[in-house]
């Protein structure tokens, strides 16, 4: 099978959940013999949070602009300018930043197709941050989702027929832990009693005021208790947020330590220092962190909402309301108490099995694939008048159709069959494998057809192949 040629297009440098995806995915990439290269725009002096076997361009910016609008046009026009002459298979954004660099060079003429990953959305009062998010995703040829639930949200809510590529988890790098007696010394991390550990920073969609409250009521039970925060860096401005949680801090008087943004290497280690993780996020696209703390032994304490339902039972986390600060305390101190469900000698590892970087990526190879390959669309009109856009992963097809003519039904999907079929078929010669959209694409076929197998003399129309 040819190698691809992939750019990976992520927001930052530093280790954001979306940045650690593009990391994670282009290692994996790599090591199934693919040509991968990761864009992130950085300041001078900035470099990537985590070294990479493939090879990071940093699209430097100046860092001149006041406020998010001028600092995401900076990193547009940044990312622009980098990717610019030159040329692979495959363009990856996982952001909004990225989607809509590739969106104006798609528009004019520099690059054909890209592909968006959607982790989460966010809300935005500003109308050209608005219209960025919703152009990231509207002018990509491929959208993924990181979880069932926001692609059924991209579906049902934007009409978007996205596709689900989980996440995955380096379970070795987490178990392998790390010198947690250092971060208690530089932190002031006593040992007299248990840690509760949040980590990605206090912003509203990490509902942190809300474990603050939830953190004093536990610490009434257990005076000994430490709540440590690991604050990451972050693009979006969350400063009024955070001074609301630190005044409520001080009205409370319990004990909490911030460490800020660490080096990766320490992330292990802070992970293991934990009695339990709090993940009682309000919006989370997969939530990594979850897993990253199961992978380390400890206990984590979700939020009861999807997408974590999707995929965490009783076996494997402690559910908690993320709006009632009862329900979190009395779920952390289960799991502090280990008299949770938690099962990690079969459900946990079991968990973590499903979810690697190996499997994600031969995921995003199947689309990618797929989306390389020399497409035609045939537009048709059913007995009903009802008109379809239908998918072929080959120009075959316009060997069975002439655009303006109309086909016996019965007719018509027998030609769809045969054509489809030897589209994928010319898939798996070129890369190993049949084409799933293509099958997926006759099975739509059939199924609506099968509405006219009653109507005599039904017929469909090919308006145009193109």
């Amino acid at each position: 099978m040819r190698a691809l040629k992939i750019a990976l297009l992520t927001h930052s440098v530093n280790p954001r959940g979306g940045v650690v995806h593009t990391l994670e995915l282009a290692r994996a990439l790599h090591e199934c013999g693919h040509d991968v290269t990761i864009f992130a725009p950085a300041r001078e002096g900035e470099s990537m949070f985590r070294a990479s076997p493939c090879e990071i361009v940093l699209a430097r910016v100046k860092g001149s602009h006041d406020g998010l609008v001028g600092m995401v046009d900076e990193r547009i026009r940044a990312l622009k300018l980098a990717l610019a002459n030159k040329r692979f298979d495959v363009y990856h954004a996982q952001d909004s930043i990225g989607g809509n660099a590739l969106a104006e060079l798609k528009q004019e003429g520099a690059i054909r197709r890209f592909v968006r990953t959607v982790h989460h959305l966010d809300h935005f009062d500003d109308e050209r941050l608005a219209h960025w998010q919703r152009r990231a995703w509207r002018d990509a040829d491929e959208v993924l989702c990181v979880s069932e639930t926001w692609t059924r949200t991209m579906r049902e809510i934007y009409g978007i027929e996205a596709k689900t590529v989980s996440n995955g988890i380096d379970a070795a790098r987490y178990r392998a832990g790390g010198d947690s007696n250092a971060l208690r010394e530089r932190f002031s991390i006593t040992q007299d009693g248990p840690v509760v550990l949040a980590v990605g920073g206090i912003e509203a969609r990490k509902n942190t005021l809300m474990l603050l409250e939830a953190f004093a009521l536990l610490h009434r039970r257990m005076p000994s208790a430490q709540l440590v925060l690991a604050r990451g860096a972050s693009l979006l401005d969350h400063d009024a947020y955070a001074r609301r949680f630190f005044e409520r801090a001080e009205e409370l008087d319990v004990p909490v330590i911030v460490t800020g943004p660490l080096n990766d290497d320490d992330m292990p280690a802070l992970f293991q220092l934990a009695d339990a993780v709090s993940m009682i996020s309000l919006r989370e696209g997969f939530g990594l962190v979850v897993l990253e703390a199961l992978a380390s032994g400890r206990p984590v304490v979700v939020s009861n909402i999807a997408p974590f339902t999707e995929y965490l039972d009783a076996q494997t986390c402690v559910f908690a309301d993320p709006h009632d600060a009862h329900s979190i305390a009395e779920a952390l101190t289960r799991a502090i108490e280990c008299t949770s469900e938690i099962n990690f000698e079969h459900d946990v590892p079991a968990l973590l099995q499903r979810f690697t970087w190996q499997a994600s990526a031969s995921r995003h190879l199947d689309i990618y694939r797929e989306l390389t390959m020399p497409v035609m669309h045939f537009h048709i009109r059913w007995p009903d008048g009802v008109e379809a856009d239908c998918y072929s992963p080959s120009t075959v097809v316009g060997e069975y159709f002439e655009a303006g003519t109309r086909y016996p039904l019965d007719d018509f999907v027998a030609r769809s069959r045969e054509a489809l079929n030897i589209g994928s078929e010319r898939v798996r010669e070129k890369y190993g494998f049949a084409c799933s959209a293509a099958m997926d694409q006759l099975a739509r076929i059939e199924q609506d057809a099968s509405r006219f197998a009653h109507e005599h003399d039904a017929h469909v129309t090919v308006i145009e192949l193109v």
